[in-house]
Parts: structure tokens; C-alpha cells; sequence
């Protein structure tokens, strides 16, 4: 919903959903039977009431306004741990049946103190915080603690090149025989040493031996990988300001979004999740209409529980954001919002398949360490190859593989009935794993269509 009163789809609903079981469950919800009480007002908030295995029905309120900053907001009185809950997607999926689903009315008064209550708290931190400045001491005390870090970190990425050539050293194929617990143990060794993102990628390291045919070059690509990290690592001072920033990026150092906030109408490309047993992590790519620049979000929260800040996809808000430091200052802050996200009929502007492969190529230079970029692939046709996928040139005879980790994905039959053999436009991540499609448009007018 937006100040215009503009209604969701399902599927930007059960974009929220935190899992698969939670987007069955709310779907059994979305319709009237087991609610009472809906209503809906002009300026983002839904409400109703809904039966449940409770002794009254839950209430259940959502805000899809920005007045906290962070995207749609929700409270339920089920006692459901999973954020969102089954009744908030069921609310949202009734909601987008229209007016004679959910009709315009005013908020009962439980539904209308939360929503004060939270769009108050978003003027609040939108106004800035007014605590009092820093002092030279503070300064002092930060910088005394970075110095720990930075040192506890080249003790870590000393220990790991020493590990890597004990490696290389006994033979790649001893790597099978040791299994998996050495590299947990090492990945432990990072962590303690304050360098998440070196853990993470010796735990990726410890996932290839014996994982396929050909994984002992694949385990070299990866070693040599992070010898690189660990060497731009202990030799910062000398790499330009860009590459030393992004070489922080990489081990795992905290960064600040620095660079001039960027007003746009900003398209909301794709959004997708990622969780391990710890954290789930929420990937929003952003494209600006008039700087043409796309952005990535990236939002976090506990195992089990959806990240915060949710943007549907296809729709489109002016905002402004603020990039990260490195080398290809992809990764974004979003700032300050200027109007809801709403219908539009933006697409980016599309490169042919070797245009991409080219774009990838080019980034590597900067980051070696870049598993993919962003890309939009205009005029393309998914056409099988052999046991995979690929997108080829309506008007040429290049094409880009998918990747092997979208070839099972119910996003690539929805593509391929999308294209119905027509050419289509595809936004997704290109990289050496190949071709991710995210989102496509049929070739003529049309909604875009979220693959993930």
C-alpha cells in the first residue's frame, strides 16, 4: 500500500515470507473465511482480526508505509516466532484482493496505537539523533581498538598462509582424506581472530574436496583466491585507497557508507534471501532511472526471522543512497525517502550476453574477489543445453550459461513459460558460476516477474 493507495501483489507479499512453510501457511489464510474486522486507510496500514488456535482471534496489523525507515513493519498477538507470521502474510494476501476484500475504514484503537506509535518513532530517527557530540577521547579509544583488531586479524591471515602452504606443500589430494573438521577448526581460528570474512571463505575452502569431478582445480582457484586476500591483507598500506578499502571489505571489517548520497527514482530490481544456522541475509538491487547506477541493499536478521527492510520488487520509490567505500561501490545505503514505492514502468537498459561476460571481466580487475555482477540481458531466449540452461542472443550467436544453482528453481520454468520461446529481458547476477536470473520482463508491455 502507498499514500495512493496503490495494493501489493501475492507474489510481492510472499517475497516476505521468511520460509517456504510460512508462505504455504499464510496462503491458506488469504482468504475471508477466518477473518473479521479488516480495514485499510490511505496512508499504508491494513488490520483485521483473525481466528486461530487461541481462545480469541489474533490481532494483526501491518504498516507498509515508511514511516520507520525500514520498509513494512507488523505485529501479531499469535505467538508465532517466525517474523513475519502466517497471519500477517494471510492479512496482506486478503488485502491485495482490493477493496471488497479489505475496505478503507479507521483503525480500531489497538490498531491505532501501534501505528502511531511506530510512524512516530520513525519521524523520531528520520529528525537524527541528539545525543551528545563525540569527544577527542572517544576518537581516541576507537582508534586504540581498531589497532587491536588490525593486529589480531594479520595474526590470523599469518596463520592462514601458513596453513595453505602446509597444503600445497603435502599435495591437493590429502585434502580429502583430512575432511571437513581441519577447515572448521581454522574457520574457528579466523573468527577468534576477528575476521569473519576469512572464516567464511576457508569454511567455503573445507565444502570442495570431494565435491564433483574437477574439484581439485576448483579447491587451487579457491586457495590462490584467498593467498590474495590474505597478501593485499598484510600489505594494505601499499594498495591504492580504493583496492585497500576493498580489501577490508573482504576480511570481514565494518564500513560506513561514505560516498555523496545520490537522489533517484529508484527501481526495486530484485530482493532474495540467504540464511545460514546463524544469520539471514536479504539482497536488494535498486536501479536509478536518470543515474542508470545499480545499487545493493543488504539487510540482515537472526536465524528463522526475515530480515527488516523489505522493498517489493517492480515497484519504484525516489530516495536517496549512499554507497559504500571499494573499488565498485555496489553495495548501498538506502537514506532518506521521498515518495513510497509505487508502480512504474522503468526497466534498465539491457547488454547482450558477451556484453556481460565482458562487464564481469572488467570488475575482476578491481575486485578478484567478485563472484558476480549485476547485469540486465535484453532480447534473450533460455534455450536448454544438454543437462543446463542457457540465455541466448535473439539476434546472435552468443549466449551465458545459467548457473548450476538455478537450474532446479521453480524461477526458471516461470522464465521459460514468461518467454514462451519470444525473446525476453532478464536482470540477474553474472559471474563465473554463471548466470543467475533474478527478475525478467515479457518482451512487449508488462509487470516485471521476480524469479527468487
Amino acid at each position: 500500500m502507498t499514500q495512493q493507495g496503490v495494493r501489493w501483489t501475492a507474489d510481492q507479499v510472499l517475497a516476505l515470507a521468511p520460509d517456504a512453510a510460512s508462505r504455504e501457511a499464510g496462503g491458506r489464510l488469504g482468504t475471508a473465511g477466518p477473518w473479521s474486522q479488516v480495514g485499510s486507510d490511505d496512508e499504508g496500514a491494513v488490520w483485521g482480526r483473525c481466528t486461530g488456535s487461541g481462545s480469541e482471534p489474533y490481532r494483526t496489523v501491518v504498516d507498509v508505509a515508511d514511516g520507520a525507515g525500514t520498509g513494512a513493519g507488523y505485529k501479531c498477538g499469535c505467538p508465532s516466532a517466525k517474523s513475519p507470521c502466517k497471519h500477517v502474510l494471510g492479512l496482506l494476501l486478503l488485502w491485495t484482493g482490493g477493496e471488497r476484500a479489505v475496505p478503507r475504514a479507521e483503525a480500531p484503537d489497538w490498531a491505532k496505537r501501534w501505528i502511531t506509535g511506530r510512524r512516530e518513532r520513525g519521524e523520531g530517527k528520520a529528525a537524527g539523533p541528539l545525543g551528545p557530540a563525540a569527544t577527542s577521547g572517544d576518537h581516541e579509544a576507537a582508534r586504540r581498538r581498531a589497532e587491536r583488531r588490525a593486529a589480531r586479524i594479520t595474526a590470523g591471515a599469518t596463520e592462514l598462509e601458513q596453513r595453505l602452504a602446509d597444503l600445497l606443500r603435502g599435495g591437493l589430494a590429502g585434502a580429502e582424506q583430512t575432511g571437513y573438521t581441519v577447515w572448521e577448526e581454522t574457520a574457528a581460528r579466523m573468527v577468534d581472530a576477528q575476521a569473519p570474512g576469512l572464516a567464511s571463505r576457508v569454511r567455503e575452502l573445507g565444502s570442495i574436496p570431494a565435491s564433483g569431478p574437477g574439484w581439485p582445480v576448483r579447491l587451487l582457484e579457491e586457495c590462490a583466491l584467498l593467498h590474495l586476500l590474505d597478501q593485499g591483507w598484510l600489505r594494505r598500506e601499499r594498495l591504492p585507497d580504493a583496492l585497500a578499502a576493498t580489501v577490508r571489505s573482504r576480511v570481514g571489517l565494518p564500513a560506513s557508507a561514505d560516498g555523496p548520497p545520490t537522489r533517484d527514482r529508484w527501481l526495486v530490481l530484485a530482493q532474495y534471501d540467504t540464511a545460514d544456522a546463524r544469520l539471514t541475509t536479504r539482497r536488494i538491487w535498486l536501479y536509478g532511472a536518470e543515474s542508470e547506477r545499480t545499487a545493493l541493499l543488504l539487510s540482515y536478521g537472526a536465524a528463522g526471522r526475515a530480515p527488516e527492510l523489505t522493498l517489493p520488487v517492480g515497484l519504484a520509490l525516489e530516495a536517496e543512497v549512499s554507497a559504500y567505500p571499494g573499488t565498485s561501490r555496489q553495495r548501498a545505503a538506502l537514506g532518506r525517502r521521498f515518495t513510497p514505492p509505487e508502480p512504474a514502468r522503468i526497466r534498465p537498459r539491457g547488454v547482450t550476453t558477451s556484453q556481460a561476460a565482458a562487464r564481469y571481466g572488467e570488475a575482476l580487475r578491481d575486485d578478484p574477489w567478485l563472484d558476480s555482477v549485476p547485469v540486465t540481458l535484453e532480447r534473450v531466449v533460455p534455450v536448454p543445453d544438454g543437462d543446463r540452461w542457457q540465455l541466448a542472443d535473439a539476434e546472435g550467436d552468443t549466449a551465458l550459461p545459467l548457473a548450476r544453482s538455478a537450474g532446479n528453481q521453480p524461477g526458471l520454468w516461470r522464465l521459460v513459460a514468461l518467454a514462451g520461446g519470444a525473446p525476453v529481458t532478464v536482470f540477474g547476477e553474472c559471474g563465473h558460476r554463471g548466470f543467475v536470473p533474478l527478475t525478467a520482463w515479457p518482451s512487449g508491455p508488462g509487470q516485471a516477474v521476480p524469479l527468487c
